[in-house]
C-alpha cells in the first residue's frame, strides 16, 4: 500500500472522527444555550453535525464522493469553529470585563 493511501485514509477516519466529536458536543449542551448564543437551534446543529459526520464517513476525499465529504467538513468546522466557542462562552456566564 502506498503512502499516499495511508494519507487518505487518515484523512478520512480522522475527519470521521472530528464530526463525531461535533456531534456529541452538540448533543451535550443545553438547548436553551443556542438561542442565548443566538445561533440555530439544538435539533438542527444536531442534524447538520450528525448528517455531515455520516457524509465524512461515508464518502472519502480522493473519489467522486468528495461533492458530499467537502461541505460535510465544511459544516463540522463552522460548528467547532463558530457556534462551540459561544456555546461554552454563554453556558460560563459570558464575558467578564
Amino acid at each position: 500500500m502506498l503512502v499516499a493511501e495511508w494519507i487518505m485514509r487518515v484523512v478520512h477516519w480522522g475527519s470521521a472522527a472530528v464530526g463525531l466529536f461535533a456531534f456529541i458536543h452538540a448533543l451535550l449542551q443545553r438547548a436553551d444555550a443556542y438561542s442565548a448564543a443566538d445561533r440555530k437551534t439544538k435539533p438542527i446543529w444536531m442534524l447538520i453535525t450528525g448528517g455531515s459526520t455520516l457524509a465524512m464517513a461515508l464518502f472519502r476525499l480522493d473519489t467522486a464522493g468528495m461533492i458530499f465529504w467537502v461541505p460535510a467538513m465544511a459544516a463540522t468546522l463552522v460548528y467547532l469553529v463558530d457556534v462551540r466557542p459561544r456555546l461554552i462562552e454563554v453556558q460560563r456566564g459570558g464575558r467578564n470585563w
